[in-house]
């Protein structure tokens, strides 16, 4: 049970630094649920709200939409679970980047969109 959502909670959405920010957009918020209503499986946040001072810490982009509330990295690590949730993400979200470990989306609407990235580790994603 969350706080934000039948599903999501702020714990779980707010900076990992410590600071308790959890400035997320509820829009936002409700686009996850619906993902993960359809989904019907857990959805793990690995990173969501994020402070400025966190966001560079863990190297991100300057304007992260992480920083205005309105980004999320859900734990994604296989094959199968990437073809089950990326056509259910896409409904939703018009920014979507691809790592071995995670799926970030955001719904930012200061970004160009619709737009798919991968994140470059050096390792075969397959």
């Amino acid at each position: 049970m969350g706080d934000l959502s039948r599903n999501f909670s702020s714990s779980e959405l707010e900076c990992e630094c410590g600071c308790g920010k959890v400035n997320v957009s509820l829009s936002f918020v409700d686009a996850l649920q619906r993902v993960r209503d359809v989904y019907g499986k857990p959805m793990v946040i690995t990173s969501g709200m994020r402070c400025k001072a966190h966001n560079e810490a863990v190297g991100g982009v300057p304007g992260s939409s992480h920083v205005r509330g309105l980004a999320a990295d859900i734990a994604c690590t296989t094959s199968k679970q990437r073809s089950e949730i990326l056509p259910l993400l896409w409904g939703e979200f018009k920014r979507i980047g691809i790592d071995a470990g995670f799926i970030h989306v955001d719904s930012d609407d200061k970004k160009p969109s619709p737009v798919i990235w991968l994140y470059y580790s050096g390792n075969h994603v397959a």
